[in-house]
């Protein structure tokens, strides 16, 4: 009997230290909860932090919050590649969004906070975009993870859906 296909999400950010990973991390823990097999993975537009670890503030506030990092993640870069064998590809912003979908047009690139249900859901896609932690402090990777949270249920609910309701 064959293995039942694994359904594959990847969180893109800019250099897969911050928003990307943390996503990820979310993703798995809402993920695991709800009883779904889904292959979490992430990365980022830019090669800049290729080989790096998730960045210490945003490891911390993970932490803080009750996630569990691994100590596994080491930044990439994404490839098209990437997105033809990912089911979602979940951008952090309308940037991300652009630059993924000219990697590969035919790619189902997300906004990622199109899942939060309080979040704008008319006007320039540039609203659905996840603040970026990297230039602020503490409070600013608090947002992030916030906004994170915010859209996870909605990624999961559409995840069951399109695996046919599997729990």
């Amino acid at each position: 009997m064959l293995d039942p296909v694994t359904y594959r999400v990847m969180t893109v950010c800019t250099g897969n230290i911050c928003r990307s990973p943390m996503a990820e991390i979310v993703l798995r823990d809402r993920f695991e909860a709800a009883g779904l097999d889904v292959d979490v993975d992430s990365s980022g537009v830019s090669d800049e932090e290729h080989g790096n670890p998730i960045d210490r503030r945003a490891r911390d506030v993970l932490v803080a919050h009750g996630y569990v990092p691994d100590g596994s993640h080491r930044a990439r870069q994404v490839r098209a590649s990437d997105l033809s064998s990912r089911d979602l590809v979940l951008a952090m912003t309308s940037q991300h969004a652009r630059a993924l979908r000219r990697l590969d047009p035919a790619a189902d690139v997300v906004m990622y906070r199109s899942f939060d249900p309080d979040a704008p859901d008319d006007g320039p896609e540039h609203l659905l975009d996840v603040d970026d932690p990297w230039y602020g402090g503490p409070e600013n990777f608090e947002t992030c993870l916030a906004e994170i949270e915010a859209a996870a249920d909605g990624v999961v609910a559409y995840v069951r859906d399109q695996v046919g309701g599997a729990a």
